[in-house]
């Protein structure tokens, strides 16, 4: 199971692009998403461990960020294979 944290803005285009593309994925690969607002105190905590959230969506696992902007289902689905 992959624990995913998806930071998102409202009226964010790319942030919708990300539900979707976890949505598609979560079909095949078990996720559990956790979607957080870049305004909230969480998403300042991932900025103050060293997250960049300069550009959304911000896709984070363990710490970690995986991904950003607009999301890759083809990258996503390889790099959940591994």
């Amino acid at each position: 199971m992959h624990h995913l944290t998806l930071v998102t803005a409202s009226d964010c285009h790319l942030c919708e692009h990300a539900q979707g593309v976890l949505d598609r994925i979560g079909h095949d690969v078990p996720l559990s998403v956790r979607t957080v607002d870049v305004e909230s105190a969480e998403a300042q905590s991932l900025a103050e461990r060293g997250i960049p959230l300069a550009f959304l969506p911000a896709l984070v696992e363990d710490g970690r960020l995986l991904a950003y902007g607009r999301l890759s289902e083809k990258r996503l689905r390889k790099d959940f294979a591994a």
